[in-house]
């Protein structure tokens, strides 16, 4: 089963729906110009293991925003990829004998310079993907915030003393170096999520060979020229840090070697699977949709790989009667129509209690009517484009199903009309709200079913308790959150029985995950764990070590086996 669309598929699809632009448009040109990257038309290479190269298929970076081709990246060939692995594996074994606080430094130098460039690469991220500008920026800022925890983390992931039953004995669990990390990454992400790998890899003493999503390459691009110059400087080889660009064969060429040691999967998008998995020649690191994960895993598992699975995410909020309707307005509003609803943690489905539905729907419905679509680098747009126009098809397909089933539409439900020129190409659509037919304690997949694009299902609940079951019942368990002012509601959500995603939130939105804890989330969701808590345990082999310093040998358990 293939894991990802062929390179000549996504070619050809995408040279069907664009028509390349003679020249850049000054705001195209101006952000690549910043961060050197050529604005001329030529063809960039897109394989980096220590030096740049690339004689693929040629992959076209699309604006969503304004549908301009903005360059076109030669991929990996086979051999470059192969060449790229074998580098890394040659590199891990350099790198992984570098102290743990030497590692950590070059970590912080990372950081130092992803922050000199932060607005730049800010607004690459706009351009590219086309979340808006002050969410482009904080992606930035979340890669240099995980660059800041991995620096501290270098000098802290310690093993531990265990008490011995023998005397004489003492048992230490000691961490090492895992290997080569493999990091497939999504669009919706173009940089955060490689950051939260590469960072916490380096601490760990690995290398990580990373294939993005194919539709965000001048993002990776820029990142690993900032990472390599970094890199260079200390003597380090660039294939620490390699990178892949690439499509379907890329990305199942990685999840099947066996010298990628772990092997990652994070976010949510029925098209996810085209764009971000993180690998390790060791273990494979994954993000993307439930089913290609399944593929992921399997066949990283049948080779006895590691594996890091970050896969959908339907995500829901409820709001109690005691709710302090002044947060949980705004919040539900982010959480359902930032970034264009494309967030892995982005609110999907929202339950009401009923006495405060009413007016908590007029109030919600009154801020949808305000937003207006605009270009996403703008600092003052509050809604940018979907990413692609397979998007839009998602989008599309998602208010049919809910028109077909005779939902009540209460905003939104179709594509923007009446764009200013320049965006008219654009990927542009209505945020939606809907009241399904169905109950969410069905099987509807109207309920059950992620939809990666701003479509917000609304139920009416009269106990707490219903509401609780219904955020359960869907087979996704990424993220979840609770509006209550009662000590009693919360403490019956965070509770066994209560919210089963890997994210509980109270009083906080489904989406906007800070580095410090561990991200990832349960069930159909992959039980992956990135970024923050004990996630860099994961970036390590283990080894139980009994040492004897006494001058007997004895079995344990009391056992005796003498001649």
């Amino acid at each position: 089963m293939p894991l990802l669309p062929s390179s000549s598929a996504f070619l050809l699809s995408r040279a069907t729906l664009y028509i390349p632009s003679k020249s850049l448009s000054t705001r195209a040109s101006a952000i690549l110009s910043a961060l050197d990257i050529p604005t001329d038309p030529i063809e960039l290479d897109g394989v980096y293991d220590g030096e740049w190269k690339g004689s693929g298929d040629v992959l076209e970076s699309i604006c969503p925003a304004t549908g301009e081709v903005l360059a076109r990246v030669k991929s990996a060939s086979p051999k470059e990829l192969h060449t790229a692995i074998v580098k890394s594996r040659e590199a891990y074994s350099q790198f992984k004998s570098v102290p743990a606080p030497r590692r950590g430094d070059i970590v912080r130098q990372i950081r130092e310079a992803l922050a000199s460039k932060r607005e730049e690469l800010g607004a690459l991220v706009s351009l590219e993907m086309g979340k808006i500008r002050t969410e482009g920026v904080g992606e930035v800022q979340e890669f240099v915030d995980i660059c800041d925890y991995a620096t501290g983390l270098s000098r802290m992931m310690n093993g531990r003393v265990v008490s011995s039953e023998r005397p004489g004995h003492s048992i230490l669990e000691v961490p090492n170096p895992l290997g080569v990390i493999g990091v497939l990454s999504a669009f919706n992400f173009p940089v955060a999520v490689y950051g939260w790998n590469l960072a916490i890899s380096l601490a760990a003493g690995n290398a990580t060979i990373w294939k993005p999503a194919p539709t965000t390459p001048l993002c990776a691009l820029a990142i690993t020229r900032v990472v390599s110059t970094v890199l260079e400087r200390n003597g380090i080889p660039g294939a620490v840090a390699a990178l892949v660009i690439g499509g379907r064969d890329a990305g199942e060429a990685l999840v099947q070697n066996k010298d990628i040691d772990l092997g990652m999967n994070g976010f949510s998008s029925p098209f996810s699977a085209l764009i971000f998995i993180l690998f390790h020649p060791t273990s494979v690191s994954f993000t993307g949709s439930e089913a290609v994960g399944r593929v992921v895993g399997k066949v990283v598992q049948a080779r006895f790989g590691k594996v890091l699975l970050e896969l959908g995410g339907n995500n829901a909020a409820i709001v109690a009667p005691s709710a302090d309707l002044t947060l949980a307005i705004p919040a539900v509003f982010f959480g359902a129509v930032g970034t264009a609803g494309q967030r892995c943690t982005s609110t999907r489905r929202l339950f009401l209690h009923r006495s405060i539905a009413s007016e908590f729907l007029s109030r919600l419905q009154s801020l949808y009517e305000s937003l207006t679509p605009g270009d996403p680098l703008v600092s003052s747009t509050l809604l940018g484009p979907l990413h692609s126009r397979a998007a839009m098809g998602i989008f599309g397909a998602a208010v049919a199903d809910l028109n077909h089933t005779g939902a009540e539409i209460l905003a939104g439900g179709s594509p923007w009309s009446g764009l200013e020129t320049a965006l008219r190409s654009g990927n542009y659509v209505q945020p939606t709200i809907a009241i399904p037919s169905s109950l969410p304690d069905t099987q509807d997949g109207i309920w059950t079913t992620e939809r990666f694009a701003p479509v917000l299902n609304v139920a009416i609940f009269d106990e707490l308790e219903e509401a609780i079951a219904w955020n359960n019942a869907v087979p996704q368990g990424l993220s979840s959150s609770l509006w209550t002012r009662d000590l009693r509601d919360m403490g019956k959500w965070i509770g066994p029985a209560g919210s089963d995603t890997g994210i509980v939130n109270v009083n906080v939105g489904t989406s906007g995950a800070e580095i410090g804890a561990a991200f990832g989330g349960n069930k159909s969701t992959g039980w992956g764990r990135e970024s923050g808590g004990d996630a860099w345990k994961q970036y390590v082999r283990w080894s139980a070590c009994t040492v004897n310093y006494s001058d007997a040998a004895p079995l344990a358990q009391g056992v005796s086996f003498t001649v």
